[in-house]
């Protein structure tokens, strides 16, 4: 498998041929967009080389900023916030620096989530509260099975991005049936074609196993629907505003949660 190391020449070149290519279409838009991209792939890269400290690190800040995003979209209060953004930071802390107990802080927090709406006795929006706050538990705590992924987390996240891309311009171009009511602008060509670059991506990268085939091909266009009907329900079109060209945060992320969580299953 590729180390961190082996994949900064791919990375940049990556960059520098999206560069040209988003120069040659002159849209504003996708120049903001490449331009976030590269600020954020070198940050990212540096946190995987430094090892578990450093992925720790990241996905901790992408987790809190995460269960803002998601705390946003369902309307949570800020003590629900709070306590949803802790369980997932000591999920992430957790993987780091005591490993073996990972699933009993899972459960430590599910309950500190369920507490909040029973102990302020909201009969009214209690049950929706604590739905919500256990689905951004589950969704958002695999950020914690980055830290000991090392190398193939990194992997994970480049093959689900470049699946993206290509399933969005594919789709635009190709045409043909929806995949899903809950995403009415993506095509089953558009997601085939990504699962191919997904693939294709994994070999070029010798991280090629049917067990990251599933997570890049069936789980990364399954994270992108989950958002999807998530932010359909809030009638909201991006998690966040703050990302230039992007959204939020949890709109890049959104396949690599479940394309990661896929993994740990099959792992």
């Amino acid at each position: 498998m590729t180390t961190v190391a082996g994949l900064v020449p791919y990375l940049g070149g990556a960059l520098a041929v999206g560069g040209v290519a988003v120069a040659a279409t002159r849209r504003r838009e996708l120049m903001v967009r490449w331009c976030v991209w590269a600020l954020g792939v070198p940050l990212v890269t540096a946190a995987f080389w430094l090892g578990p400290p450093g992925i720790a690190v990241l996905a901790a800040v992408v987790g809190a900023v995460a269960v803002a995003e998601f705390g946003g979209l369902l309307r949570l209060g800020p003590v629900d916030r709070a306590v949803l953004g802790a369980a997932v930071v000591g999920l992430v802390l957790t993987a780091w620096l005591a490993p073996g107990e990972v699933l009993r802080v899972a459960a430590a927090g599910a309950l500190a989530i369920a507490g909040v709406p029973l102990f302020s006795g909201d009969a009214e929006h209690g049950l929706r509260r604590l739905g919500a706050g256990l689905l951004g538990l589950v969704w958002l705590g695999v950020l914690a099975g980055l830290v000991p992924s090392g190398a193939l987390g990194l992997v994970l996240f480049v093959a689900v991005s470049i699946a993206d891309i290509v399933a969005y311009a594919a789709g635009r171009r190709l045409g043909g049936p929806r995949l899903s009511p809950l995403s009415p602008a993506k095509r089953w060509s558009g997601t085939l074609a990504g699962a191919a670059a997904g693939l294709l991506t994994l070999a070029v990268l010798s991280s090629l196993t049917w067990q990251t085939a599933v997570a890049v091909a069936v789980g990364g266009p399954l994270g992108d629907l989950l958002e999807s009907m998530v932010k359909r329900g809030a009638r909201a079109k991006d998690a966040g505003r703050w990302l230039p060209g992007s959204g939020g945060l949890l709109d890049r992320i959104d396949s690599l949660l479940v394309a990661l969580a896929v993994l740990l299953v099959l792992g």
